[in-house]
């Protein structure tokens, strides 16, 4: 497949038709997690992996002595794709009375585009096969054992602090690529950074936008779903229990050994032309998410808004 291993950012450089490119730089310009994805290709609607587990024993040895006979541990996994798309529609009485043909799909596409990459946000951390098997599992039901880091035990939430944070970059294998959380996290971790005397850092991310970034990891803000829910906000369960109140950050290590996007052929944008009265143009996606590495990401959770 040719964007095999490829960010839809870097795939988007690659597209010669002018409407699929631009449905799929919408996809990666509007979610921070789309951005920076790397998609693998697949066959057939599911796949099978091996996630590394626990490494073979290796050791020295002197002349004239064997090996002891080790072996790794690798837990299989399989991963079910999920079907997300719908189709845009306009009405053609509104090309003859408001103008170009072109001009008025392309804003309509531009909007099934972005109610797609923030849906797919959303099921990237909140995704539940379970109450939903339509949908993948998201990293919140994924993450598990030490990779879950608790902000504390008190009743309703603890409020975040650096050391915490630092806790979480650490939880990931190598480094994460980048921590998403909400924009007031972001704005408590800017002040905690001020308050110890430092600098705030920043980055710029694949289209250039200047965004903020903790011990040289970039900070993406996760915002609404297609709803206009806060896809991250303060409605989580707290590890000591008390209201419902929390929420959490994550970091995440981004690659094929890591964290990858699964996907049978690519991101599929469709001229349908004119049905009926509506010009149509149909968007859809057979997706999924591997975790390759059980290191490759973290979660933060149990943080009141504080």
């Amino acid at each position: 497949m040719a964007d095999t291993y490829l960010t839809l950012v870097e795939a988007a450089k690659l597209e010669q038709t002018p409407l699929r490119k631009g449905v799929i730089e919408v996809f990666a310009r509007t979610s921070p997690v789309l951005e920076r994805l790397p998609m693998f290709g697949i066959q057939g609607n599911a796949y099978t992996y091996n996630q590394e587990q626990t490494l073979p024993g290796i050791a020295f040895r002197s002349v004239n002595e064997s090996y002891d006979a080790s072996v790794g541990v690798v837990n299989p996994v399989t991963e079910t794709l999920s079907i997300l798309g719908g189709i845009s529609k306009v009405d053609r009485a509104l090309v003859k009375t408001q103008g170009s043909l072109n001009d008025l799909r392309a804003i309509h596409d531009g909007m099934k585009a972005k109610a797609g990459s923030l849906k797919f946000t959303k099921n990237f951390f909140k995704g539940d096969s379970s109450g939903n098997p339509k949908e993948f599992d998201g990293l919140e039901i994924r993450l598990t054992g030490n990779q879950v880091i608790d902000m504390g035990n008190t009743s309703g939430g603890d409020t975040l602090t650096l050391p915490k944070v630092d806790e979480l970059i650490d939880a990931v294998q190598g480094g994460p690529d980048v921590l998403f959380m909400n924009k007031t996290l972001r704005r408590k971790v800017n002040a905690l950074v001020r308050a110890a005397g430092s600098a705030i850092e920043t980055v710029n991310d694949a289209f250039g936008r200047q965004i903020n970034a903790y011990a040289g990891v970039p900070i993406g803000v996760i915002e609404d779903d297609n709803e206009g829910n806060l896809i991250l906000g303060f409605t989580e369960e707290n590890p000591g229990g008390g209201a419902a109140v929390g929420t959490s950050i994550y970091a995440v290590r981004f690659g094929f050994e890591w964290l990858s996007g699964l996907q049978n052929g690519s991101l599929d944008v469709i001229d349908l032309g004119l049905n009926g009265i509506f010009y149509e143009t149909l968007i859809e996606w057979l997706v999924g998410l591997a975790i390759w590495h059980p290191k490759a990401a973290a979660r933060l959770r149990g943080i009141k808004n504080a």
